[in-house]
């Protein structure tokens, strides 16, 4: 994923100490004296996928109508309940191939420790909210309990964290001000909901005279430190806005369709120097991996290119993470393998094409966090999914009316 159209054929990928060490002929490989040795002869290898923006506990949702969710997760929420919600969307993302996701919830503590012991990449979004909620009672409750959360996993490295201010229509002036000054002297990310419907950006035009990206600009917020979810409803304006400040973008171009009964301008975020990523946020109670997100922008940019792109080095650039998302030295070996000699993908005659418009997780054999096997031949090897199962089931039994 360093330039556009590369495959490189015969190669072997060298890891030492969880990070890329070398990329060459397989030919010359023998310099190495490997402890391990991988063979995937009939696979291509790739970074890791990047889901930008999740929901993972709602995993425990999965298949209920909107409004009945809401309801329950005012009844259900608790750090016992993001525990097993969280389970179940990492065995999901792992299967997908998805190995660092970026979540925003209540409890955010609980999300972070349970990605710490299966070995999975996350940013952890704080949340900041005005109404009490499980979580916390106030905004300043929510930046207290945060900071304790960002203290507690500074410099570890798998995770990462970021303010996580609720959607603009629900969010006050003073606690925005307090948000953009934390961000500031920490040097700390801020992801939040952006023009993610019709009415919202009416609402912010009714009350603060302006769309809630400009809303935003104006109150310090908008630097590249800012990653905006959905921006279905994006004008022109609002695009060169986003450009000019360097804001970052997660697209869930599904939850648009589903919602909103049409796609956000993709292709005008891809064409401009935005960094773009893909997210599942908004299917709260859907899938978590992001197979139809990248066939979904690869139809609407023509490039299945860009659509790759956006669920790797795209979405490590979009969530400030440099270290992650090309096949490069010194990177972490982050690492997602499929394998191609399936009736999908037959006869391979462009693996990048044919892998964004004809694959899926079903194609997922391997997966690698730091170097470290999470997905073996399709079986996961940390993750104890029979019990994570059982858990869910006895949810599917409590949230039962």
């Amino acid at each position: 994923m360093t330039a556009p159209g590369r495959v490189l054929e015969h190669h072997t990928l060298v890891v030492r100490d969880g990070r890329i060490l070398d990329l060459l002929p397989t030919a010359d490989a023998g310099r190495y004296a490997a402890t391990v040795a991988v063979q995937r002869p009939r696979h291509l290898l790739m970074p890791g996928m990047i889901n930008s923006a999740t929901y993972a506990a709602k995993s425990l949702f999965r298949g209920l109508p909107p409004d009945e969710a809401i309801a329950l997760e005012r009844r259900f929420a608790a750090p016992e309940f993001v525990r097993d919600g969280v389970l179940l969307g990492l065995a999901e993302m792992l299967r997908a191939g998805v190995t660092c996701f970026g979540d925003r919830y209540d409890f955010p503590d609980e999300t972070a420790r349970v990605a710490c012991e299966q070995g999975m990449r996350a940013l952890i979004g704080l949340p900041v909210a005005e109404a009490p909620s499980p979580w916390a009672q106030s905004p300043a409750e929510c930046l207290t309990l945060g900071l304790r959360v960002r203290d507690e996993y500074k410099g570890h490295p798998l995770i990462s964290t970021a303010f996580a201010p609720q959607t603009e229509s629900e969010m006050s002036d003073a606690t925005f001000a307090r948000v953009a000054t934390l961000a500031d002297e920490l040097d700390a990310g801020i992801v939040i909901d952006l023009h993610a419907s019709e009415s919202g950006i009416a609402r912010c035009v009714a009350v603060h005279g302006v769309r809630p990206i400009e809303r935003l600009w104006k109150l310090g917020l908008l630097t590249p430190a800012l990653r905006a979810v959905h921006m279905n409803h994006a004008s022109a304006a609002d695009i060169e806005l986003a450009e000019r400040t360097g804001i970052a973008i997660s697209l869930s171009s599904e939850a648009c369709l589903g919602r909103e009964r049409r796609l956000p301008p993709a292709a005008s975020f891809l064409d401009s120097s935005i960094r773009v990523g893909v997210a599942s946020a908004g299917r709260a109670c859907g899938t978590h991996d992001v197979w139809a997100e990248m066939r979904l922008l690869a139809a609407s940019s023509g490039s299945a290119w860009d659509a790759l792109a956006a669920a790797t080095c795209g979405g490590a650039a979009a969530c400030g993470m440099d270290d992650l998302g090309t096949l490069a030295t010194g990177k972490w070996a982050d690492l997602c393998c499929l394998e191609l000699g399936g009736p999908a993908t037959l006869p391979l005659n462009d693996p990048m094409t044919q892998l964004v418009f004809c694959g899926g997780r079903d194609m997922v054999s391997d997966v690698w966090v730091a170097g470290r096997p999470l997905l073996s031949e399709g079986q996961l090897t940390r993750l104890d999914w029979a019990a994570a199962a059982e858990r869910a089931g006895a949810w599917a039994r409590r949230l039962k009316p």
